[in-house]
């Protein structure tokens, strides 16, 4: 309420140790309007204000751009308010108040929305001005809002002021805008002014309370411009009503020499070490730090021009460190020897900072041990795990696509896997740059420094594939177009060709032409204590998805509590065996076939070893075969000679068997189970592998947990064939493989008639294991490799929160797998249910996981460390 009525209140001021608000009413007044709140409680010096809401936002864009009932009244009557306590009025032209007006939504956005200082300026004010602060002062002072005012309420390009600016110092001799004096100044406000209107056809706007209006519209305008807009798109900001904007009185850094503006971090927010960080301007206003028109000195040099500045802003760093228990990004103004705070907010800060900043804070009893788990954002942990590329060299983005798998990976352009297997052979770091990969490609995925594609979403098969080897990937960009013929692709205007240099930010998605210089990833004893502080409150156990033994290593290093998806096709793609495992597909006989298999059983069983090895203690879940037949068979005629050669059949028998094994719809073709129970002996000869592995194993006092999983069940009678079928062989593997240990026999639910018939399915598995790619790609309808451009465009419109292939649908998908764990928990009493989908190393993913009660999440390698950490957040909530 306002003034008694019952009008919706929109302001809410502050100044004089006196506010309406406080920290704790982001949402209503914003980040910047909160704090200066709470500070002004806290009787740190601030200028008076007020802070028109974000519910006020909301308002006036959703009614056309107009102001809602009350808000002039209540914008005057905390005018009067600033004016009392800065003893000055607003458009008077004796004693005139000037003021600033600042965004500031619940969530910070630095630098994506607009500012305008020194409002209520104007040719009948600058006398009075210049009276109280010099004539160089004021007309610097109007010079300035003249141009804030035109670029951002007018429309008048930025560019038409800078040229006039650079144009009155090479006239005066001078290198600097501080060089220049009160006549020069006083002339550039006039061609300021011509711009104005030769720009608008009208003057510049002489009537203080017009400035504000316009100002206040623009800011609440500047809420939906394309630079806001993509930096929530970017930083998954949503569900906000608006931007505050916060309407204050003006200090003034460019006053006199003993003036200064400046932007400190409380601590480092680069490396998160303890020291005072940030640059200073004398004589300057806030934006000339930040738009790098003068270059700043370091903070610790300020006692040289303001003696005893630095530790008026030491014991400001300790004050509000200690009460808002983060690291603070605060902005300051010195007017004439006097420290005015305009600005604080918890500082952005990089992954290395953010763990080092959490750990630190509990050794000094700022925080405890469950804030600092919580403090982290878990996806910022891959940049501890992955090389990133120098923040301070200069980029040169040619394009974005999705940022498939975290890293940031340099090389000489290559267009097939072969050649990237060549390159690196001879010595060279590529990237592989393809239409889309496949399993073919996995030699050339492997060497590769990094991949891009130009098709492709989240799961698509380059970027499932390279998150496990922990390769940088870039996927889906919709705008990079391949000759591979020519050896080229081009890329809006760019046009690269093998052998040229790019650069790849998978965390970012960004593209860069040349060659990025990076930085090496180090885990440090701070991530070490952070992660016992995150496993001690967890209550998900953490497995991996890994199909090597190097990769089960690393897992484990990483804190893996086992293998949550072994995907035994990875196994076939080595030269050693390829050839085996296509005699085996292109046998026309039983006797070949079975020739062929025991031709793959030593390379399965020796791949199981040493998983197993490498997972001494903790379960191991082998996915049998799932892919369709025909993606271990080359589809190019020189390769398919190559097989024939080598086969001794002819071309034309190899392409007919090549016919017959492709499908118009591979995915929900003859594949997973429905492979298997065409070709049986197939699983027959990796359940005898995974049985001798085991008993090997057991022989070298490695403790084997094999838990087998059949893929694609849809129906009961398909598990319940290969239940019964791998238990009628169990006595005789066990016997010759000399193996005592236990044997889970399950199956993935990626099938939606799967999830919904989880009962009668739960009576013949022993465990659950979620596919959350196929559901999804089922449940939606969508195929997640050729409809990544659709999903942005529906995330971009609103039609989707966020890429389904990427953050589980807890609406639709989520049901399904709420249904499936309950309904089989109540037919199978301890059935044991994990995830194994991409989705399990993404934080709100995990969150809801948790909230079904799954025993477990599975992700790659490099994911492990996020999701041990997303999974004690969840815990902790």
């Amino acid at each position: 309420m306002a003034n008694g009525t019952t009008t919706t209140r929109w302001t809410y001021g502050f100044g004089a140790g006196k506010a309406d608000g406080d920290g704790k009413q982001k949402a209503l007044l914003g980040g910047k309007g909160a704090n200066l709140a709470e500070m002004t409680r806290l009787g740190i010096p601030v200028p008076p204000g007020l802070t028109i809401t974000t519910e006020c936002c909301a308002a006036y864009l959703a009614h056309g751009g107009k102001w809602p009932a009350g808000l002039r009244a209540q914008l005057g009557e905390g005018l009067e308010a600033i004016e009392r306590v800065a003893e000055r009025k607003f458009g008077d032209p004796d004693a005139p108040l000037l003021v600033s007006v600042r965004s500031g939504a619940a969530v910070s956005m630095p630098g994506m929305m607009d500012t305008i200082l020194n409002l209520g300026l104007c040719d009948e004010t600058l006398p009075a001005l210049a009276r109280s602060g010099g004539e160089r002062f004021a007309w610097d002072s109007y010079r300035r809002l003249i141009q804030m005012l035109g670029d951002v309420v007018l429309g008048i390009r930025h560019v038409l002021f800078e040229g006039e600016l650079e144009r009155a110092k090479r006239t005066a001799g001078v290198k600097h805008d501080t060089e220049l004096s009160a006549s020069d100044l006083e002339a550039l406000v006039t061609r300021y002014k011509d711009i104005v209107l030769e720009e608008c056809g009208r003057p510049f706007p002489q009537d203080p309370h017009e400035q504000l209006r316009l100002a206040v519209n623009a800011v609440f305008s500047s809420w939906g411009n394309e630079r806001a807009v993509t930096y929530r798109k970017l930083n998954d900001i949503r569900g906000l009503a608006g931007t505050a904007v916060t309407v204050q009185a003006m200090v003034f850094g460019n006053m006199s020499d003993t003036s200064a503006t400046g932007v400190c971090f409380t601590r480092d927010p680069s490396t998160g070490e303890n020291v005072f960080y940030g640059e200073f301007l004398r004589n300057a206003q806030g934006e000339d730090v930040v738009a790098g028109i003068r270059t700043p000195l370091p903070i610790a040099e300020i006692n040289s021009v303001l003696p005893g500045m630095l530790e008026e802003l030491l014991a400001m760093k300790a004050r509000l460190e200690g009460h808002y228990r983060d690291v603070q990004d605060i902005e300051f103004t010195v007017e004439n020897g006097r420290l005015w705070m305009l600005q604080t907010r918890s500082g952005k800060r990089t992954g290395v900072a953010a763990v080092r900043l959490a750990v630190e804070m509990v050794d000094e009893g700022l925080i405890t041990e469950e804030e600092a788990v919580m403090r982290v954002d878990p996806r910022a942990l891959d940049q501890l795990l992955h090389p990133t590329f120098d923040p301070s060299a200069k980029r040169n983005t040619i394009g974005r696509g999705l940022p498939a798998s975290p890293g940031a990976a340099c090389g000489q352009v290559v267009f097939t896997a072969a050649d990237a297997e060549e390159w690196t052979a001879r010595g060279h770091e590529v990237i592989l740059v393809r239409t889309e990969t496949s399993p073919e490609d996995i030699g050339g995925m492997h060497v590769a420094k990094g991949i891009l594609t130009a098709r492709g979403g989240m799961t698509s098969h380059a970027a499932v594939v390279a998150r496990g080897m922990g390769t940088c990937c870039v996927a889906g960009c919709n705008d990079l177009a391949i000759d591979e013929t020519a050896g080229s692709c081009t890329l809006g205007e760019t046009t690269i060709v093998e052998g040229d240099w790019l650069s790849v930010d998978g965390s970012s998605g960004e593209i860069i032409l040349g060659r990025m210089p990076r930085v090496e990833p180090e885990l440090t004893a701070d991530f070490a204590r952070l992660m016992e502080w995150a496993d001690a409150r967890r209550k998900l156990r953490i497995r991996t998805n890994a199909d090597s033994p190097d990769d089960a290593t690393r897992a484990r290093s990483f804190g893996a509590q086992g293998i949550g998806l072994c995907r035994t096709e990875h196994m076939f793609f080595g030269e050693d065996r390829i050839a085996a495992m296509r005699r085996m597909i292109l046998a026309d006989n039983d006797r070949q076939r079975a020739a062929a298999l025991e031709e793959l059983i030593p390379l399965q069983r020796d791949d199981f070893v040493g998983i197993f090895t490498a997972m001494d203690g903790y379960p191991v879940t082998v996915r049998l075969l799932d892919p369709p037949l025909h993606e271990f068979l080359p589809h190019e005629e020189v390769q398919q000679d190559a097989l024939a050669r080598s086969l001794g059949w002819s071309l034309a028998d190899v392409k007919t068997r090549v016919a017959e094994l492709s499908e118009m719809n591979p995915m929900l073709g003859i594949r997973g189970c429905r492979l298997g129970l065409r070709l049986p002996e197939i699983y027959d000869m990796q359940v005898r592998a995974i049985f001798e592995a085991a008993g090997r194993c057991e022989q070298a006092g490695v403790k084997a947990l094999p838990e087998i999983m059949i893929p694609l069940v849809g129906a009961v009678k398909e598990l319940a064939f290969f239940r019964d079928r791998i238990r009628g062989q169990e006595a005789a593997l066990r016997k010759s493989g000399g193996f005592t240990g236990k044997v889970l026999v399950g199956t993935m639910i990626e099938v939606p008639r799967a999830a919904l018939t989880a009962a009668e399915i739960a009576e013949v598995a022993e465990f659950f294991s979620f596919g959350t790619n196929d559901l999804t790609q089922m449940g939606f309808g969508l195929s997640r490799d050729d409809t990544g451009a659709m999903i942005s465009y529906y995330v971009d419109k609103g039609i989707y929160d966020a890429d389904p292939f990427a953050t589980l649908d807890t609406v639709g998908i989520g049901r399904l797998v709420r249904v499936a764990t309950n309904e089989g928990r109540e037919a199978r009493e301890g059935l044991k249910v994990g995830i194994c989908g991409e989705h399990g190393g993404d934080p709100a993913s995990i969150k809801f996981f948790a909230e079904c009660g799954l025993d477990y999440v599975s992700c790659s390698p490099f994911r492990v460390p996020i999701a041990r950490l997303a999974a004690a957040q969840a815990a902790l909530g």
